[in-house]
């Protein structure tokens, strides 16, 4: 298991801490105390760290991106502490059910796993693709068999391609899709020509495909889904309602738009964005 990166990223603000104390303390041991004592909440959100643009490592070693964006909005306006943890994505499940962590707020996809999370409302639309190199012969799915395809470890395409698109993994090279750690790997591979696809999210395709317009393109949809905020099963009730509540407020206020300009370069859009009602 990795070593947690932590980070405490926002101030508790007083008076609305002590209003919503009450309603967001709950039986999962992440939502604590804060060192003096007072109470107040604490959301400790688990993800990972080569993941952009949702959430990685910036230039200046700092964890960036999209979501934690939103998270930190969302524990300001609630008046929680926020802790940022980069997380083993394989143990992300045993971490959230000891209470280390009690959110998955990562570009997470929600469709397939409604019985093993609480989830938040979605707010982002998203689809599983595949991207290849832009002078390669893959037109279309249906070019790559016998290709060398490549996804990250417990993706959500992973998921599909072992799901609803198995007969397409089944004409993969070996059989099946391969993985690996991490998505940033991943299109190291492919622009070298190691491998010959990538299937993964739309947001992760079009952020590399912004970075490097004429080298990569990306074929017709796998799937479509949408992401949203996982908690444990039995997670603070109260917690999920109030993240959803300030989603919507966020998004009536402009700060969500404002936020979609901000990583729009990445491949962000306010099309996308769900999180309306």
């Amino acid at each position: 298991m990795k070593k947690f990166t932590k980070i405490a990223a926002v101030a508790a603000a007083l008076c609305l801490g002590v209003c919503l104390l009450a309603g967001c303390s709950g039986s999962n041991d992440a939502a604590t105390t804060d060192a003096n004592g007072e109470g107040a909440t604490t959301l400790i959100v688990g993800l990972d760290n080569a993941y952009p643009p949702y959430g990685f490592i910036g230039d200046d070693g700092n964890l960036t991106g999209f979501d934690i964006d939103l998270a930190t909005q969302v524990a300001e306006r609630n008046g929680w502490n926020l802790e940022l943890e980069a997380i083993d994505w394989d143990a992300k499940d045993a971490l959230l059910n000891q209470g280390t962590i009690n959110c998955i707020w990562n570009g997470f996809t929600m469709e397939g796993r409604e019985n093993d999370y609480a989830f938040s409302k979605p707010y982002m639309h998203n689809e599983q693709v595949v991207v290849v190199r832009a002078d390669s012969d893959v037109k279309s799915l249906a070019d790559l068999a016998d290709k060398n395809v490549l996804t990250q470890v417990d993706s959500a395409a992973l998921d599909v391609l072992e799901g609803d698109q198995k007969e397409l993994a089944d004409t993969f090279a070996g059989g099946k899709v391969q993985t690996v750690s991490d998505y940033n790997n991943a299109f190291m591979q492919l622009e070298s020509g190691a491998v010959d696809a990538v299937a993964c999210d739309l947001s992760i395709a079009d952020y590399q495909m912004a970075a490097k317009p004429d080298v990569f393109v990306k074929l017709e949809p796998l799937s479509t889904e949408n992401y949203a905020v996982g908690f444990a099963k039995d997670g603070d009730a109260s917690m999920i309602e109030a993240v959803n509540k300030t989603l919507k407020e966020m998004y009536d206020d402009g700060t969500i738009k404002q936020l979609c300009e901000k990583w729009g370069e990445y491949g962000i859009s306010i099309d996308n964005w769900v999180l309306v009602d």
